[in-house]
């Protein structure tokens, strides 16, 4: 189990909780890696909620040991798919086709809980109702603000924007909309004084 306890941060960080059974018709749930783990825990406290349940599962390269449990647990349907790019399409269709009482619940690293909380606001769904719990990775997705590029899976900080190749700080500073951390250049004012990068986010 790979649950962690985030220190105390600014408001706009978003905070996690625990994945608990809600009454509704209809359950979507999404999760990478060990995000697998929350629903299966989910299962476990109300096993009826799966054959009502719509899952969408990216395993990425730590979580294909839960794709068979996943599977044990006959979800209504069940989605497996490589990225969340690739599973976007589909979770946009679900969300469009949803009626009043979807309950969302979404597991795993904060770049897939960000990104899907954005669409699912996006259609319409308040943010306070979707149910998250962080598992797994902590590596970052984080945007430059000098050019706006995303670049995924930071686990360093400082760290090399991905697009422009400024030296970035990390900061807590989230923005729901782009479901991203903020980086802002560290030697901006003294080029090349860089410290050396620390792996903070595994």
């Amino acid at each position: 189990m790979s649950r962690v306890q985030f220190p105390t941060s600014i408001a706009s960080r978003p905070v996690y909780g625990t994945l608990a059974p809600r009454p509704g018709k209809a359950h979507l749930m999404m999760a990478d890696a060990e995000g697998a783990e929350a629903l299966l825990d989910l299962a476990a406290q109300d096993a009826g909620l799966m054959a009502r349940a719509h899952i969408l599962y990216i395993p990425r390269t730590t979580g294909e040991a839960f794709t068979a449990r996943l599977r044990a647990l006959n979800p209504a349907q069940l989605y497996i798919g490589p990225s969340f790019d690739a599973a976007l399409p589909r979770l946009r269709r679900v969300l469009s086709d949803a009626h009043m009482g979807l309950q969302v619940y979404l597991a795993g690293t904060e770049g897939l809980m960000g990104r899907a909380a954005a669409e699912v606001a996006a259609a319409g769904i308040p943010y306070g109702a979707v149910q998250t719990e962080h598992r797994g990775s902590l590596a970052r997705r984080m945007q430059c603000v000098h050019c706006k590029g995303i670049t995924e899976d930071v686990t360093t900080d400082p760290f090399v924007c991905s697009h422009c190749g400024l030296n970035l700080f990390v900061r807590d500073h989230y923005s729901r909309r782009l479901a991203a951390f903020q980086g802002v250049c560290i030697d901006a004012e003294d080029p090349g004084n860089v410290p050396e990068p620390v792996e903070l986010y595994k």
